[in-house]
């Protein structure tokens, strides 16, 4: 195996420029791709604000300087080779010039789930995303055969009762030390929590925002005296 060469810098082409992709740094949803030259590299590091060069138009430009939707740097990688940038960053409102969260919304392959599709300008946001499209599907598009269905079709009692349930078992397992289990019952209470959040019509990206705001907090909250997380 090849070791990791040692971190030279970005390696940008002929051109002057190196590609960058821009992914939510709360959840991973790919939100564009774009070309940065050296200005642009370095300015982005300097205001915090996603910059890029246009090759159409042939100048510096930043992410929301028309329309507002700016892209809050987070964090920057480069790949193995240096010749791709990574952005992580916090987008202020839909990235896509069509209106959409992310570029990346036009799914081609599978197209196996033609029944349940994907919600507006999503293409990541991994397996709780998928879950709670799945959840909001079943809400307009009942099945007789589906226990999602029957567990929303139902008074909200029941989903909450099976929350509560859920998290008990997660602490027993934590309390029997099983790895297996505990995984098991985690991954229970996790799809229940969703049936609710989407009985409540609340997307996971709204849970990804506020424990974004909890990072680097510390101390005590003075409405109930919890000690917060970080």
């Amino acid at each position: 195996m090849s070791q990791p060469s040692e971190m030279t810098g970005p390696q940008f082409d002929g051109q002057g420029l190196i590609p960058c992709v821009v992914q939510d740094w709360l959840d991973g949803t790919v939100l564009m791709v774009g070309f940065m030259n050296q200005e642009a590299w370095a300015l982005t590091q300097q205001t915090q604000l996603v910059h890029f060069w246009s090759r159409s138009r042939k100048e510096l430009w930043r992410k929301g300087e028309t329309s507002g939707h700016e892209l809050q740097l987070k964090e920057v990688f480069l790949d193995c080779d240096q010749d791709t940038v990574l952005v992580k960053a916090q987008p202020i409102g839909p990235t896509c010039h069509t209106g959409s969260r992310s570029c990346f919304f036009s799914r081609v392959f599978p197209n196996s789930e033609a029944d349940l599709p994907r919600l507006e300008g999503t293409n990541a946001g991994g397996i709780p995303q998928r879950l709670y499209e799945m959840v909001s599907h079943r809400k307009t598009h009942p099945s007789s055969e589906s226990y999602m269905s029957k567990l929303l079709q139902g008074d909200v009692d029941r989903i909450l009762k099976k929350v509560v349930e859920e998290a008990g078992e997660v602490v027993l397992a934590g309390k029997n030390e099983n790895r297996e289990e505990i995984i098991y019952e985690m991954a229970d209470l996790w799809f229940h929590s969703l049936v609710m959040l989407g009985r409540y019509s609340i997307p996971p990206e709204e849970i990804y925002q506020e424990l974004g705001k909890r990072f680097g907090k510390t101390g005590i909250r003075p409405t109930d005296g919890e000690v917060s997380r970080g």
